[in-house]
């Protein structure tokens, strides 16, 4: 016969506004817990790991007024006149376009076979013909 159990306690700590994942967000490609601070950018919103993303900015990088939420599909890497990577994501709930700066803890073999991408695939080539 089991023995009664108390009830569990409420754990704020865990589970409130701020807790221990305040500076967190949960990756929805890969599940890995990812910090909001990033080397070389101030507004991380990819997965350093997989490079997944999330469609929460509208406009201005940092804005999260976004009210699609979609998950962000990385499409190839682009490179600004001064020699910054950017990640090219499109959105798979809206289509939506986006340019991202890469951060410095961004996998760099993710990022090279994101940047050989469109050499190995003509469909994705051709659609990111379409985004530059």
């Amino acid at each position: 016969m089991k023995a009664n159990r108390r009830p569990q306690r409420h754990k704020d700590v865990l589970h409130g506004q701020g807790g221990h994942r305040a500076n967190d967000f949960r990756c929805v490609g890969c599940r890995l817990d990812v910090s909001l601070d990033a080397p070389g950018t101030a507004h991380r919103n990819h997965c350093p790991n997989c490079l997944t993303s999330l469609h929460v900015d509208r406009r201005v990088p940092g804005d999260r007024a976004a009210t699609c939420r979609g998950r962000m599909e990385a499409l190839g890497i682009s490179v600004r006149d001064a020699g910054e990577w950017t990640i090219i994501h499109q959105c798979l709930s809206c289509g939506e376009l986006s340019s991202n700066r890469i951060a410095g803890d961004d996998n760099a073999l993710v990022l090279a076979r994101l940047a050989l991408r469109p050499l190995r695939d003509n469909n994705i080539a051709h659609r990111m013909l379409i985004v530059l």
